[in-house]
């Protein structure tokens, strides 16, 4: 076997990557679950079984699973804490390349606890000169690994990789809005309604949007501990009209709601380690309005040009963003159009499957043979070699920028 991704369970976020690993490499690729979907998932409209041909349960089959982790070639590990299934493999020597959301979604002073230190020397930092990398899947993930000095030169960007659709833009952005006689600016949020998401945010835009006598809708979209409270807040400021709630959707019936809706506001904070929401919202052609601590905003977002950023905490920029754009169709409609392209040419699983090749390459642990053959083309092949390391997007390097630094630097502000 070529590659093994061992992670806790497969889901919509990361198949169409798998599915483009499993034939790029002509079927030397397999997916290692190694819990059950949590329920919480499943009523949010995930499957719990996958009938996939590279999937494998661990549950079902643990002996053949502990074969493929320590004979494969390369094994793209993560989404677990539970470090069991790759030890034998490191004490090996063998490559691992991890990835991983950041280590302090709360906050970097925990980093000062001596008994985490230790568990992420353990972890992590023994191997800084091992042959083992680190995709970050979020823009925050080298700024914690490098206060815990783990894979220096040896981090990559990455993420979660949604279904990448693909329309006619053109007719996508002309069917937006809020009903079809009226045509008033559809607005849309969507995730569990808990308190690091901040669903209250979203009522909040709305009311301001409401007192500056804008006419719009919005629908939210999620269930949680706070939704009761969150209608109550709407109920408070008269929303009624313009504010629905919709409770949980299944993720196809999402994307109908964000083919149709002209701003997506994502209000999570720091804990969001990426943000797979994001990526679909773009691919849809909405104009993104983010906060900069979600770990997907600065891989994903440049700010004015295929969304808005606001910094964390401040609602009134927020406020003000979200007006802007529901006065300016044209500005909503230019942004959701690069957001669309972002996703389509760059950010999508086709392409990190290729970057992925290119890079295990590059880093001596496969061959160019080893990949399928380009079609149509005759010659070359999905990953080549000799290629320039990308600079942006799935596979590039991944900087160290602190968390001060950040917003800054996707202002144009910090040079």
């Amino acid at each position: 076997m070529k590659l093994v991704f061992v992670s806790n369970y497969i889901n919509h976020h990361q198949i169409p990557f798998c599915n483009a690993m499993y034939e790029t490499l002509e079927g030397s690729f397999a997916f290692i679950q190694t819990e059950a979907v949590e329920q919480e998932r499943i009523r949010m409209g995930w499957k719990e079984t996958q009938e996939l041909p590279y999937l494998k349960l661990y549950d079902q089959e643990p002996e053949a699973c502990r074969r493929l982790i320590q004979e494969a070639r390369v094994v793209l590990f993560g989404g677990t804490d539970e470090e069991c299934y790759i030890q034998k493999r490191l004490k090996a020597g063998k490559a691992v390349i991890r990835y991983s959301e950041r280590l302090y979604k709360t906050g970097q002073w925990k980093a000062a606890s001596p008994k985490g230190l230790r568990k992420k020397y353990h972890d992590h930092t023994r191997y800084r000169k091992e042959k083992v990398y680190l995709l970050c899947a979020g823009a925050y993930v080298p700024s914690d690994f490098h206060i815990v000095r783990a894979y220096p030169g040896k981090m990559y960007r990455w993420g979660y990789f949604t279904e990448a659709r693909h329309y006619d833009v053109d007719q996508l952005l002309k069917n937006k809005g809020w009903q079809e006689k009226e045509r008033m600016v559809y607005l849309l949020w969507a995730a569990r309604m808990i308190d690091w998401k901040h669903p209250e945010l979203a009522v909040e835009t709305a009311r301001h949007l409401q007192e500056k006598g804008i006419k719009f809708h919005m629908d939210l979209i999620g269930d949680g501990p706070l939704r009761e409270q969150t209608e109550n807040l709407a109920r408070q400021y008269g929303l009624e009209g313009c504010v629905d709630f919709l409770g949980f959707q299944t993720p196809e019936k999402v994307r109908d709601y964000m083919e149709k809706a002209d701003i997506f506001l994502f209000t999570s904070d720091r804990q969001e380690g990426w943000g797979a929401v994001a990526n679909e919202a773009m691919n849809s052609g909405c104009a993104l309005v983010a906060d900069h601590m979600i770990g997907a905003v600065p891989y994903l977002v440049k700010d004015g040009i295929n969304g808005l950023v606001y910094e964390d905490g401040n609602t009134m920029e927020l406020f003000g963003m979200t007006e802007r754009l529901a006065t300016d169709r044209e500005l909503a409609g230019r942004l959701g159009r690069n957001a669309y392209e972002t996703i389509t040419k760059v950010w999508n699983g086709e392409n990190a499957a290729a970057r992925l090749g290119e890079l295990c390459i590059r880093l001596g642990l496969l061959e160019e043979g080893d990949f399928k053959e380009k079609s149509g083309s005759g010659t070359g092949t999905a990953a080549e070699t000799g290629k320039e390391p990308p600079k942006e997007g799935p596979c590039s390097a991944a900087p160290v920028i602190s968390e001060r630094r950040m917003y800054r630097l996707l202002k144009g502000k910090d040079c």
